[in-house]
């Protein structure tokens, strides 16, 4: 489905509320887990990325802070966890601690329970293990670890198994699997869901576990492609080969690279008579959820005209919203011009003449490229902004690019702004492109 609103547009019992938000990403001193952890990195500007040869965003998820909020899983199958699991469940416990429910108790028995997995790199070991075991020499709890591990393991399905199972739920559970924009694909099939009386909470979680080795490897590949012999076609490959050995800065005049993150975000929504009824919290409102692509024959192209992006927000605004209720955009800019281009392109086309008349910020080089979780930290992150009425920075942009129709609002401190709606960008390879729509929670 290319566009999911929640109908009607007015106050009503179906709007998709957003009530809790968990977190296990990178963090200056440990994982960054709660709202007010994440707050205090993305609003002031700081980039948590670490340099291994490489510079990325790396969870560093102690093994007792894993068993201290899942205890009653046993070892036999704990030990067998791949990252991807650990961060996909330790957020999903956080959201839920924030949004006041108890799993345990039964409390998401009939919630639907959806994860958004992009890079999938976590699953390879498993797959290796499971193809290279030799079960006539292994014993009995060897070969019962190992099919545990391949069975939790080599599947996008992965995380989402072990989500639904500690929560006992019988509701709708599955995956999507679209890089970069699968959490926002999943925020709009939770929206469709509650909106549509399917179900009266959702909890939706991105996760990725990006493999520093594999990371390595395609930094090697892009240098030799750099280097000459047979290259590519303008029309199969793009324009520019981005780098990982430096800091990523979005819309900064020196951006030239970007460095990938790991770690999983999990959001609750909420039916507004479910809300209600429970008494609970308020973030704000999820709206409506769009996805278009360029069109381009190539799978590794993008048109950088912003012409798909424009037909996303404008399908999200639909004939009840407009721009012009958009002051803020939480933008998906890695660090690669082709993505800060397309920003820009569709920004003009989107508000006119008037430069800059939005403003336009990333928190991608606070935790690194996200991957699938990046739709859910850019609802969270701008929620957080709406409910505290300040515009995080741009982390890592120091010197603007001169000419950008926005304002990345650069340096390390928040802006001061009042706004009750906002829109969030996030992409894919291919030229997908991926728009959501909020409101704070007292908008109507």
């Amino acid at each position: 489905m290319d566009e999911v609103s929640a109908q009607p547009a007015d106050r009503g019992e179906r709007d998709v509320l957003v009530t809790g938000m968990g977190f296990c990403l990178p963090g200056e001193d440990g994982p960054a887990l709660t709202a007010e952890e994440v707050w205090d990195i993305a609003s002031n500007g700081r980039s948590c990325l670490v340099k291994d040869g490489i510079y990325h965003g790396r969870v560093d998820l102690a093994p007792e802070m894993f068993e201290e909020r899942l205890p009653e899983i046993p070892k036999l199958y704990s030990t067998q966890l791949t990252k991807s699991h650990r961060f996909g469940l330790i957020s999903f416990v956080e959201a839920c601690s924030d949004a006041k429910i108890d799993f345990r108790a039964g409390a998401l028995q009939h919630a639907a329970i959806l994860t958004g997995r992009g890079g999938l790199d976590d699953n390879i070991d498993p797959y290796r293990a499971l193809q290279e075991a030799t079960p006539e020499t292994l014993s009995a709890d060897a070969a019962t670890a190992l099919f545990i591990r391949a069975q939790l393991g080599i599947t996008s399905y992965d995380v989402t198994l072990l989500q639904a199972s500690i929560a006992r739920s019988t509701g709708p559970s599955f995956t999507v699997s679209c890089g970069c924009s699968s959490s926002t694909i999943q925020l709009g099939n939770a929206l469709r869901m509650i909106a549509a009386g399917e179900v009266d909470i959702a909890v939706v979680t991105g996760v990725d576990a990006f493999s520093m080795d594999l990371m390595r490897n395609a930094q090697r590949l892009l240098l030799a492609a750099t280097r000459g012999g047979p290259q590519p076609g303008a029309d199969t490959m793009p324009e520019t080969l981005p780098s990982m050995d430096r800091p990523m800065r979005p819309y900064d005049v020196r951006a030239d690279c970007v460095n990938f993150g790991e770690g999983s975000v999990t959001v609750v929504l909420e039916s507004r008579r479910h809300a209600e009824w429970r008494g609970a919290h308020v973030y704000g409102r999820l709206i409506a959820q769009a996805t278009t692509r360029d069109g381009l024959a190539s799978p590794l192209s993008l048109d950088d005209s912003g012409a798909s992006l424009v037909a996303a927000v404008r399908k999200c605004l639909g004939d009840r919203w407009s721009i012009d209720q958009i002051p803020y955009i939480n933008g998906g800019s890695d660090g690669d011009m082709n993505v800060t281009n397309t920003e820009a392109n569709a920004v003009r086309e989107l508000y006119g003449p008037a430069v800059p008349s939005v403003l336009l910020s990333s928190q991608e080089a606070c935790f690194g490229h996200s991957g699938a979780q990046s739709g859910n930290l850019g609802l969270a992150l701008t929620l957080l902004m709406m409910e505290k009425s300040l515009a995080c920075p741009t982390a890592n942009c120091e010197q603007p690019i001169e000419g950008l129709p926005f304002d990345p609002i650069p340096g390390t401190r928040p802006r001061p702004l009042r706004f009750d709606h906002a829109l969030s960008f996030t992409y894919q390879i291919g030229g997908l492109k991926s728009v959501i729509l909020m409101s704070s929670a007292d908008a109507s």
